[in-house]
């Protein structure tokens, strides 16, 4: 394998993030129904405060020591409920191919709950999340795709 080749394959998931990453900020962006900028069933509004994303509504959570970031109930929940039905494809293909799902799922999840931006520079907070949420599935999906934890899954930002 040449080192042309060798790059791309490195790469291919982060381009693949980045084009999913764009395509459900295009997606999320505007809700024409009704003219609002935040995503259907948000009550509050998108964080204006760079480095404090919204929470969802309900109780929230704190992701964990250090991390500055309080993520809902629900949105926990939320997280949960998108990696638990993958699991299972995770199990027969391959590692790389769980890395591409795993971040697409994370990218959706973080841009839905207004996370996106803090993830580049705390991927833990999905470890932080799915630790106390769902220790269950956290530790199914890091056997499946052969990870020691869900940051290291993450394309680097």
């Amino acid at each position: 394998m040449d080192r042309g080749t060798s790059r791309w394959i490195r790469r291919a998931p982060l381009l693949v993030a980045a084009v999913a990453a764009v395509a459900l900020t295009a997606a999320c962006g505007g809700n024409s129904s009704t003219g609002s900028t935040q995503p259907q069933g948000s009550s509050s509004p998108l964080s204006s405060t760079p480095g404090k994303p919204t929470t969802t509504g309900g109780p929230t959570t704190s992701a964990g020591s250090g991390s500055g970031v309080a993520v809902s109930d629900a949105a926990a929940k939320q997280l949960c409920d998108l990696i638990r039905p993958q699991l299972s494809d995770w199990r027969v293909q391959t590692p790389t191919m769980d890395k591409i799902s795993l971040n697409a799922t994370v990218i959706q999840w973080a841009t839905q709950n207004g996370f996106l931006l803090q993830l580049p520079s705390n991927r833990g907070l999905v470890d932080q999340v799915t630790t106390k949420a769902c220790p269950d599935v956290r530790d199914q999906a890091l056997s499946a795709i052969e990870i020691p934890d869900l940051a290291s899954g993450l394309a680097a930002g």
